[in-house]
């Protein structure tokens, strides 16, 4: 079962452009800018258990959304299938959906239990208690956009990626995960939802960086 989620894509046949019906793709990092979290993700703070080089957890989340295709580099699982990812945000998000990339192969994970806001999950925690939401995932090297209940992840300041199994049903000890990305709202604490946009409009030459490129966040997930 696929959880492609459409409902975020955006429509550029309304937009005016004044280039003699040139399409001009600055306008594409728009949409990109209002949704990427990626800007957002305390990157430092993040942990990773079972992976088996260290830091590639961490490495897989700096992908920008241009890099998400770049095979390398990759998180890869060590003394068995599972993999555990803890990512804290440096704010509090609205969490509207994940972005997977991983692979056409039996190294690909099957299931992805989201846990937020806790700080003490490990794989006994993982395995014990009820996810914030579960999801089947797709055995597929399409970037997958996977969309959360938004009223159960309005809040989140921390959240936790287990994959418990992968598509090798047991005789395939690896598995692997090449992008992890998040779409979303960034609210700063005490303020009103804050539109990123306004944000990084201070400093426009530095939009790869943010995790977005020149071409729409979304126009192709799970296409």
């Amino acid at each position: 079962m696929s959880h492609h989620c459409h409902d975020e894509h955006h429509d550029h046949s309304g937009h005016d452009h004044s280039h003699g019906g040139e399409h001009d793709h600055s306008d594409d990092i728009t949409p990109a800018l209002q949704f990427s979290l990626y800007q957002h993700i305390d990157f430092d703070a993040v942990t990773t258990l079972n992976e088996v080089t260290y830091g590639s957890g961490k490495a897989v989340l700096k992908k920008t959304w241009a890099e998400r295709l770049q095979p390398e580099p990759e998180m890869e699982s060590d003394a068995d299938e599972q993999l555990l990812i803890n990512i804290p945000f440096t704010g509090q998000v609205k969490l509207h959906s994940i972005l997977l990339r991983t692979s056409d192969s039996d190294s690909a994970p099957k299931m992805l239990k989201v846990i937020i806001n806790r700080d003490d999950v490990d794989f006994g925690v993982a395995e014990e208690v009820q996810g914030t939401q579960e999801f089947e995932l797709s055995r597929t090297g399409e970037v997958q956009e996977i969309a959360v209940r938004r009223a159960r992840f309005n809040a989140v300041r921390r959240i936790s990626l287990f994959f418990p199994d992968n598509f090798g049903d047991g005789d395939e000890d690896i598995t692997r995960i090449s992008y992890i990305g998040f779409k979303g709202e960034w609210m700063q604490l005490g303020r009103a939802p804050s539109n990123i946009l306004y944000e990084a409009a201070a400093n426009p030459s530095d939009h790869k960086v943010k995790g977005v490129g020149v071409n729409q966040m979304g126009s192709n997930i799970g296409q």
